[in-house]
């Protein structure tokens, strides 16, 4: 079967695969940083997908511009995820662990259906924007032009939460928090106001995946529960609580639900569950867990 499959086939699908694995990896990096800064399962994160995508459909379809799209559904999805921490989720710390974990799947139900409320059920479609339709030829591989593009703004996301989270001030204090928030309090950080920065940015970066991914799928009520289920396969395969893992996992189930695609089309959803099983099975914390993220 794989000797059936020319080079420019083979390199053209691990393109696909590279730009969808970049769309998981922005999802299963923000569902890290919440798990690794305030050890809350968050049943809700592609909740907060599904609001970024819809977020970019209500601002196109306003300003037409498809970048004040993308800002507005960071913005405003990250700025509703600091309600909802300040809220719903701070009252909860320190009580029975299940208790977030039940908010989250509450809310990863009711949005939903309130969002079917006010936009109905049909999906709605976002166009490529201008500047990114087309494709760019290199040799006989042809690349499609958006794609490339979220290859190359995910890389660039990626690298500023890394100056951020390696150079700032800040971002030491949140990675020194995610590792051990005991002893970053004992030290007199206000530890809480990090874990609401936190949930800010790991929404934030839910809501950007969802953002870049709405003029491939189009925006519907029901499209988080498919991006939670990617973003917790993705966290569990990279390691929970590791950002290094969400990257490494991410690009690997791109590619290989992308690679599946092509043989066995309708297996493609089963082979990211199949890749989570074998690797739990060799290395149960996942690839960059730690021991006591189990």
């Amino acid at each position: 079967m794989f000797s059936d499959i020319n080079w420019t086939v083979f390199f053209m699908q691990l393109f696909f695969g590279l730009a969808l694995g970049s769309i998981f990896v922005l999802l299963a990096s923000g569902l890290s940083i919440i798990y690794g800064l305030l050890d809350v399962v968050n049943f809700a994160h592609g909740t907060f997908a599904m609001l970024g995508a819809y977020a970019v459909f209500v601002a196109v379809s306003l300003s037409g511009s498809f970048a004040v799209g993308i800002a507005s559904a960071v913005v405003i999805v990250a700025l509703l995820g600091v309600a909802i921490e300040l809220f719903l989720l701070k009252p909860l710390y320190g009580k029975d662990p299940l208790l977030p974990l039940l908010l989250t799947f509450g809310l990863s139900i009711a949005v939903p259906d309130l969002v079917k409320i006010v936009f109905g059920l049909t999906g709605k479609p976002v166009d490529y924007p201008a500047a990114l339709g087309g494709a760019t030829i290199v040799g006989p591989v042809i690349l499609s032009n958006y794609r490339l593009f979220i290859i190359v703004f995910t890389l660039a996301i990626l690298i500023s939460l890394w100056l951020f989270l390696k150079k700032s001030d800040l971002g030491m204090i949140i990675r020194a928090a995610t590792r051990d928030s005991l002893m970053v309090q004992i030290l007199g950080t206000n530890t809480s106001g990090i874990w609401t920065i936190g949930f800010a940015i790991g929404t934030g970066l839910a809501a950007l995946a969802g953002a870049i991914a709405v003029p491939m799928l189009a925006a519907t009520p029901d499209m988080g529960v498919e991006m939670t289920m990617v973003a917790f396969v993705v966290t569990v395969v990279g390691g929970l609580g590791s950002l290094g893992g969400a990257i490494v996992g991410g690009l690997l189930i791109g590619v290989i639900v992308a690679f599946t695609s092509l043989i066995a089309g309708e297996y493609s959803s089963v082979a990211m569950y199949f890749c989570m099983a074998v690797i739990l099975l060799i290395r149960p914390r996942g690839l960059f867990g730690e021991s006591g993220r189990e």
